[in-house]
């Protein structure tokens, strides 16, 4: 895909206002330490949500990073320009965001002992938080109509290809218990309970006090509300609030109110034939819906 908005590495589509060949490069030859701790999703998976969480539970429960640091700053993307800005600002344990598949992590990754969180959503409300995104944000291309969008997702035709690609490239990473999954339902419906798993992988220890206090914080009413987490100092010029929140619903099932049927069974029908054959993938995508089918009575 020709575009001055994208840029292709190794055959995965960027946006040119985050990334550049350098930063690209620059986070194949990063120095991953053995304290560090990335948060990886597919976009729209709760990224932002992790980059409030993490902090948190790495500072046991202090506020002062998530209330004067912008999220950026504070729980870098590895991918992108403003890590070699900053990284001398980090200290460890560093918390890391990443969108990249497992296969363009970087060789001192597989050499450490880092840890990951791979945080799952429902592709479905992925697509639609990634519709109104694409709307919003004026570095990314016209999604089109929903219809339009639609085919392009499952084409992979979006920033960072497939969802499929992503999960099974990190469901079948042998990285033992380096690695943590966790959904974005199942943090919707028991954030204190998914803090404490994500606390407990990460041998913080944290109270039932503490885990309370950063769940609270952690809610989407007060991560709308904070200014460091918001993205509200980001000019209209480049993500248009007008058009959309950045931060919109952080609900599970908004599909509902995008899909008809025929859209429903042609996405589930991609979805089926793209995972048949990774069986611990499939587990995944079966799991989500019976998610879903819980949230919806």
């Amino acid at each position: 895909m020709s575009s001055l908005k994208y840029i292709q590495y190794q055959g995965l589509l960027v946006s040119t206002a985050a990334h550049s060949w350098e930063s690209l490069e620059y986070a194949q030859n990063f120095p991953v330490q053995h304290t560090d701790v990335f948060a990886v999703t597919y976009p729209k998976s709760g990224t932002v949500w992790m980059q409030e969480i993490l902090p948190l539970v790495l500072n046991g429960g202090d506020l002062t990073p998530v209330l004067t640091i912008r999220n950026h700053d504070r729980v870098p993307w590895l991918e992108c320009k403003q890590l070699a800005e900053i990284v001398d600002r980090l200290t460890s344990p560093r918390a890391l965001v990443t969108h990249l598949p497992y296969s363009l992590m970087p060789p001192s990754f597989h050499a450490s002992k880092a840890k990951v969180i791979y945080v799952t959503r429902d592709p479905k409300d992925v697509l639609v938080s990634s519709y109104y995104f694409h709307q919003m944000a004026a570095f990314l291309e016209d999604p089109g109509t929903f219809d339009e969008f639609l085919g392009k997702f499952l084409e992979g035709r979006v920033p960072f290809g497939k969802w499929t690609e992503h999960v099974k490239s990190w469901k079948s990473a042998e990285l033992g218990d380096r690695i943590l999954f966790i959904t974005y339902e199942e943090m919707v419906q028991d954030l204190p309970a998914s803090i404490r798993r994500i606390s407990d992988f990460l041998g913080s220890n944290l109270s039932d006090e503490v885990i309370q206090k950063i769940a609270e914080h952690c809610s989407f009413r007060s991560m709308k509300d904070n200014d460091m987490s918001n993205f509200s100092h980001v000019s209209n010029q480049y993500m248009d609030t007008n058009k959309s929140s950045f931060l919109r619903k952080g609900i599970v099932g908004d599909w509902k109110n995008h899909f008809s049927s025929e859209k429903l069974v042609r996405f589930v029908s991609v979805m089926n034939q793209e995972l048949k054959e990774e069986s611990s993938c499939l587990f995944v995508w079966i799991y989500i819906n019976q998610q879903v089918r819980k949230f919806s009575g």
